[in-house]
């Protein structure tokens, strides 16, 4: 199957000033041609983070043509019918625009410790969470007898519109590989470099020809931060040192930093390593430079993706 590369934009915590500088950047994205918006899932947080499930809900109210999904759900937190119920929802009243992306949630977390969960379990209830949930989406009447979960007569309606409601499942991890290769329809980086995602990638093609099904050449992605501009932009330092905290990674090898011809060759990276749906994230606080940054997304990137990367001709039929 030929690849379609497509960039959708993602956001963490709140960067916008105001409720009206949110909506402006949406119907820009909406607008400009963006793929998809991503909102990251985080329950507990010292910055303000939109709840993921009621953000993709307002979204969608707003828009008519753009997807929309979470970069991800961290799936040990919530209760498994309860957010299969919310996916099938969003994607009813969205006619088919949702792209849920589950992951078992970072053992940095504060949410672990704030709400006395278990980190050492999260592996193990996202397996059991996702055969419930895609066994709710399949239309079964279900009982479940699980370690961590218990279902009797359950059921869910409406069921989504695309009958195969896609499952991205993120996480880098062997255990993540396996559960790609047993749940996901595709699988979505964190901030991977493109070397890990390459290894990853090949990894889940490996384990999904073992586990007997098949995941699609187009169905690869990754994330990663950009920012048109330098390391000496006021506020840097102080955002490149928040992510290092938060993830233990260098954000010199996790960001873009710079002009349209180092992000679009840093791309070309991760394509290279066969990722091919992207959640560019972009490095920037307040109305103002959110707007700008998204722009220049649309007026200096998804131009020359288009032509360097263009869409497979359809097949007639």
């Amino acid at each position: 199957m030929a690849r379609t590369i497509a960039a959708g934009i993602g956001i963490m915590e709140y960067p916008f000033d105001t409720a009206s500088g949110f909506w402006k950047w949406i119907d820009l994205c909406e607008a400009g041609g963006i793929d998809s918006i991503w909102q990251t899932d985080r329950l507990v947080s010292k910055q303000p983070i939109l709840e993921c499930m009621t953000a993709l809900a307002a979204i969608a109210g707003r828009t008519q043509r753009i997807k929309f999904g979470v970069n991800v759900v961290s799936v040990a937190m919530r209760e498994p019918l309860l957010l299969a119920k919310q996916c099938a929802t969003l994607d009813f009243l969205s006619s088919g625009r949702l792209l849920p992306g589950f992951g078992i949630g970072s053992p940095r977390g504060p949410e672990w410790t704030a709400m006395h969960l278990d980190p050492k379990t999260r592996g193990r209830k996202t397996d059991e969470a996702l055969e419930i949930i895609a066994r709710l989406w399949a239309g079964e009447k279900l009982d479940y007898a699980g370690k961590y979960f218990q279902l009797t007569g359950a059921s869910i309606a409406p069921l989504p519109v695309q009958p195969d409601l896609p499952m991205w499942i993120g996480g880098s991890s062997d255990a993540a590989v396996a559960r790609t290769a047993k749940y996901g329809t595709g699988w979505q980086s964190g901030a991977e470099t493109p070397e890990t995602v390459g290894k990853v990638i090949a990894a889940i093609k490996t384990a999904v020809v073992a586990a007997g099904r098949t995941i699609d050449e187009d169905h690869y992605g990754a994330a990663l931060a950009y920012r048109f501009g330098s390391w000496d932009d006021a506020g840097m330092p102080k955002l490149a040192a928040a992510y290092e905290a938060r993830t233990g990674r260098d954000a010199r090898e996790a960001f873009a930093i710079g002009d349209a011809d180092l992000i679009m060759n840093r791309l070309a990276e991760y394509v290279e390593a066969g990722a091919c749906k992207f959640i560019l994230r972009p490095v920037a606080q307040g109305d103002a430079e959110m707007y700008d940054q998204t722009k220049r997304l649309v007026e200096e990137i998804l131009p020359r993706m288009a032509a360097r990367w263009p869409k497979p001709a359809k097949r007639a039929a």
